[in-house]
């Protein structure tokens, strides 16, 4: 199904430290326990980040199916929200080890799945050879040393979430593939009397993605490789794609391509937020990654507060490719959520996740509106938009990892902050990656 590369990096994520002593309590059955002391009957801990619907609802199916199927095997499945595991929930459960560990569990890519797997967390999934070569390169990211230790269940590249009824209505009738016939798109909107791109750069990040994706298609695939495995950013690519961005940017007549006061517009979640801009049809446009979606239906002005649909008008493209530049054609940002299994879980785990990542389920779970990994449960996308970006994700030639997540978070954090300076202050082309090196430095 992917034939795409995967380019990887090495960052490592501290843990955090916070108190685990109700965490024991939360792992019911935790790290594979025998519940009559024979190893007659096993339950399995399942957590995991479907707690709105139809999630949370579909897993319980699966977890409920794999019981009927394995007499002897009890499924604790539990939802928890998915800042709560990657930040507290997970880190503070693998630490305590025994009993609080959930045996099947979320894993992050590349920085956080590295550090997991020195601190002897995981167990190695390469043997289920089936199931890594079923998601092909979907699974790079969860590649340490050449073994596999998280199998992605749902992966999809950022692209540009637009108003389909705001572009036709400005009389543009091709999505653009380059960033010249981007500009023109951009100056139609303008025209037509609508902010063509909302960009919640107060909340620093959602404007730094723009830089990150003139890097990814500025720099070539060595030099990202090189930048990523040896956190130095002294290749002329990344100041490059400064001048690049600036230069797109200044193509308007001294006017921002963004809407009004980019620097005091969060990214989500709230009307105000370039997210409910686009929600309310006040931009024609937004930089985002596959979850926008659902974010963008929940902020419709008189949306259902449950399961809001998104509005029909609401489309996706890739973002287009500077013309002449050294990065790889279609280049892409993107990641997705895959599953791990503690090191002492007991071996009915392994046949948990085989049933999870078969394709049966994969491609039903598809169906609840999710892109997943496993060839050929692509067949249970129904929806229009979420077919765009599985092909975007199988066409692009390569698909790089948030840079943020990829190069840590001291880095990542004078990265943006660098990044909101050149876009909307008197940063240079220079400042990004000088900043970047000097971070660096301080690990």
């Amino acid at each position: 199904m992917n034939t795409r590369s995967t380019l990887r990096f090495a960052a490592g994520v501290a843990a955090t430290g916070l108190a685990i002593g109700a965490l024991a309590g939360c792992a019911a059955g935790g790290g594979g326990t025998d519940n009559d002391g024979n190893g007659d009957e096993v339950t399995i801990t399942w957590w995991h980040n479907g707690t709105g619907e139809p999630l949370k609802s579909f897993w319980e199916e699966v977890a409920a199916e794999f019981e009927a199927d394995n007499p002897g095997v009890n499924v604790d499945v539990q939802a928890f929200q998915n800042e709560e595991l990657q930040r507290t929930l997970i880190p503070n459960a693998l630490q305590a080890g025994g009993d609080a560990a959930p045996d099947l569990f979320m894993v992050w890519a590349e920085g956080e799945i590295k550090s997991q797997v020195e601190a002897g967390y995981l167990k190695d999934l390469s043997e289920l050879t089936e199931v890594v070569d079923s998601i092909g390169g979907a699974g790079t990211g969860w590649n340490v040393d050449g073994k596999q230790y998280g199998i992605p269940y749902r992966f999809g590249i950022e692209g540009i979430w637009y108003n389909a009824d705001l572009f036709e209505q400005a009389g543009i009738t091709e999505t653009p593939t380059t960033f010249t016939e981007f500009s023109e798109a951009i100056n139609k909107l303008a025209d037509s009397g609508v902010a063509p791109i909302g960009v919640g750069a107060g909340d620093g990040w959602p404007a730094a993605h723009w830089w990150y994706q003139f890097a990814i298609k500025t720099c070539s695939e060595d030099a990202l490789k090189e930048a990523a495995e040896t956190l130095t950013f002294d290749d002329e690519c990344f100041v490059e794609a400064g001048e690049n961005l600036k230069a797109w940017m200044d193509e308007f007549d001294g006017d921002l391509p963004f809407q009004q006061n980019p620097t005091s517009t969060p990214a989500q979640s709230v009307p105000n937020s370039s997210a409910g801009l686009l929600a309310a049809q006040q931009t024609a446009m937004e930089l985002m990654g596959t979850w926008h979606r659902g974010e963008t239906a929940k902020l419709v002005p008189g949306a259902p507060a449950d399961n809001p649909p998104a509005p029909e008008w609401l489309a996706w493209m890739p973002v287009p490719d500077i013309e002449g530049a050294a990065g790889a054609p279609g280049a892409a940002l993107g990641s997705g959520d895959a599953w791990g299994v503690y090191v002492d879980a007991p071996d009915q785990t392994l046949d948990l996740l085989e049933y999870i990542s078969s394709v049966d389920v994969q491609t039903r779970f598809a169906a609840t509106g999710e892109i997943p990994t496993v060839a050929g449960a692509e067949a249970g996308i129904t929806d229009p938009v979420l077919k765009q970006i599985a092909e975007g994700t199988v066409n692009a030639e390569l698909v790089v990892t948030w840079l943020d997540t990829q190069y840590g978070p001291v880095i990542g954090k004078a990265m943006n902050d660098a990044i909101v300076n050149l876009m909307f202050g008197n940063g240079t082309p220079e400042d990004v990656p000088q900043a970047m090196n000097d971070a660096a430095a301080t690990l």
